[in-house]
């Protein structure tokens, strides 16, 4: 008996990753940023392991449990929506649009001033497999900025800019269209990358101030037919193309 229920034994960190609360890496952080109970005491340290079919789990006084089914979303975010899990201010949250039986988690982050493609999904896994650059999962975005852009801009965003004091990867990037009448230009930017308001701060980084901001693709998953403000689940090819990178 004793045997059996050391096998039922699980890291807690493990255990808010396979409950699609976040990659064990960032559930790692979140532990030891104090975020998670057990049986009602906040645990702060790693290497703590509870029973999943004993032990209560919170992780921001929400209980965690861990799922059988895995869901993938895909939501095309409107502007003034957070994707943050508490919004302390009030503000609109994806959350608000997504409403499933699954506890989702959205995959990354888009701010409140940029829309498009937005994954929320209950697999800690998957969301390591889409934010960590090392995977390579490409994040294509359309933005629109002032003035009209010059090559040795796009060059300079091709080839990383300093923001942050970090040097961004090379990325892929083409001119859309450029409008002299309405001092714009639209262009489209692929990175592997997704540091904090990467893509607005590239174009402030060649001094260009960003009007618009859209994200249309997400690896090879793409908000066609799909309405903003509205979701639907990912086909089991786009998860498995994401998955098998």
């Amino acid at each position: 008996m004793e045997k059996e229920a050391e096998n039922e034994m699980m890291r807690l960190q493990k255990f808010l990753s396979e409950a699609g609360v976040a990659s064990r890496r960032k559930s790692e952080e979140y532990i030891l940023d104090g975020k998670v109970t057990v049986n009602g005491k906040v645990v702060n340290q790693l290497g703590i392991k509870i029973n999943p079919k004993k032990d209560k789990v919170c992780f921001l006084g929400n209980e965690v449990n861990l799922e059988e089914e895995k869901v993938y979303i895909l939501l095309n975010k409107p502007i003034g929506y957070v994707t943050t899990l508490k919004e302390q201010f009030g503000r609109d949250s994806v959350m608000d649009l997504v409403k499933v039986k699954q506890r989702v988690v959205p995959v990354g982050r888009l701010d409140m001033y940029t829309s498009g493609a937005l994954i929320l999904t209950n697999d800690g896994d998957f969301v390591y497999k889409v934010t960590h650059p090392k995977h390579e999962i490409t994040k294509t975005y359309v933005v629109t900025v002032k003035g009209i852009i010059a090559d040795e801009e796009i060059y300079k965003l091709q080839n990383g800019v300093y923001i942050d004091d970090y040097m961004t990867r090379p990325a892929k990037v083409k001119i859309l269209k450029t409008d002299k009448e309405k001092d714009i230009s639209r262009v489209r930017i692929e990175i592997h990358e997704g540091k904090n308001r990467q893509v607005r701060k590239m174009c402030e980084a060649v001094g260009r101030k960003v009007l618009a901001l859209h994200r249309t693709k997400i690896g090879n998953v793409n908000l066609e037919g799909l309405p903003i403000g509205k979701w639907r689940y990912l086909t089991f090819r786009e998860v498995n193309e994401i998955i098998g990178k």
